[in-house]
């Protein structure tokens, strides 16, 4: 377990919690004024907004088992079980079985990391998660020399998840990285915000972040890792193939079909913050650029 990252980001570099709590109202000054998305963490100098409260923290989320409007998982998440937690490590790993979460943070190394973490919808922002490196985890299984992916499961629970009632996506939501990524030191399985344990909303008890990629590859609510050597499904690459690949890295150069991506408007700037171009992998092209020597980025998008 010595693979670690060297943060280059500080305490100075953090999404106030204040603009994260007041991301719905800001958004919703953004697209009254007609000027597009925002995204990117706010620079020293700028603008702060007033601060919100608890309620207000969540209240503009993408977690669509509780339904489809941003604010369905404020309301309804409360309903979700996330203690006791299990999770399942299977396929080509030497010790499968199922988990007690309790038991795996015991065994792992619990860290805060300031990430720069881009939502293709919304925003960007830097953001203190508490988590542990997933390599840890899947070290701790014992990685077979077959296995080349990991895949990723959300809980099924339609009788708490309002939203895996419908038939909008084919339950339970699926997710998946290749082996090289998911062991890269800057992914990690987020068990806390902002020194505070996860809402329900955000993806409790536990949730994957991968920083260089869009928001959409952190899956909530984890309650199964599979090792495989093949490439696994993923929910959104499967509802819409055109927009969203398997790999779904920020990459400015390649626009989405419905929008241009390369530039980002700073969160917590106000209504004319000025836009600034978007980063090759979020910023961390240093970092992760030599995962993908050799391919075509815009065709594996």
């Amino acid at each position: 377990m010595a693979h670690r990252w060297n943060n280059d980001l500080t305490t100075d570099d953090v999404t106030p919690f204040a603009s994260f709590l007041n991301r719905r109202q800001l958004m919703a000054g953004i697209a009254g004024a007609g000027m597009g998305t925002i995204a990117g963490p706010l620079l020293a100098g700028e603008e702060k907004l007033k601060p919100n409260t608890w309620e207000e923290i969540s209240s503009y989320n993408n977690f669509n088992e509780f339904g489809n409007s941003k604010g369905d998982p404020a309301k309804y998440a409360s309903a979700l079980t996330t203690d006791p937690w299990s999770v399942k490590i299977d396929g080509l790993v030497d010790n499968p079985g199922t988990f007690d979460l309790k038991d795996i943070m015991e065994k792992m190394t619990i860290e805060e990391r300031l990430y720069r973490f881009r939502c293709v919808e919304a925003w960007a922002m830097v953001i203190p998660w508490n988590g542990f490196e997933l390599a840890d985890l899947l070290e701790m299984a014992g990685v077979q020399s077959e296995a080349k992916y990991v895949a990723f499961e959300t809980v099924f629970r339609p009788e708490e998840m309002r939203g895996q009632r419908s038939s909008v996506f084919d339950w339970p939501y699926v997710e998946g990285l290749r082996l090289d990524e998911a062991m890269h030191p800057l992914t990690i399985m987020a068990t806390g915000i902002y020194g505070r344990d996860l809402p329900n909303q955000n993806g409790a008890p536990l949730r994957l972040v991968v920083p260089w990629k869009y928001g959409f590859k952190s899956i909530k609510s984890v309650v199964r890792i599979t090792l495989t050597s093949k490439m696994p499904p993923t929910t959104w690459n499967q509802i819409g193939p055109r927009e969203y690949g398997f790999y779904s890295n920020v990459n400015p150069t390649v626009d989405h079909p419905r929008w241009s991506q390369a530039s980002e408007r700073l969160i917590g700037g106000g209504l004319f913050a000025r836009r600034r171009p978007t980063l090759m992998f979020n910023g961390y092209e240093e970092e992760v650029a030599g995962l993908y020597d050799g391919m075509d980025l815009a065709k594996y998008y």
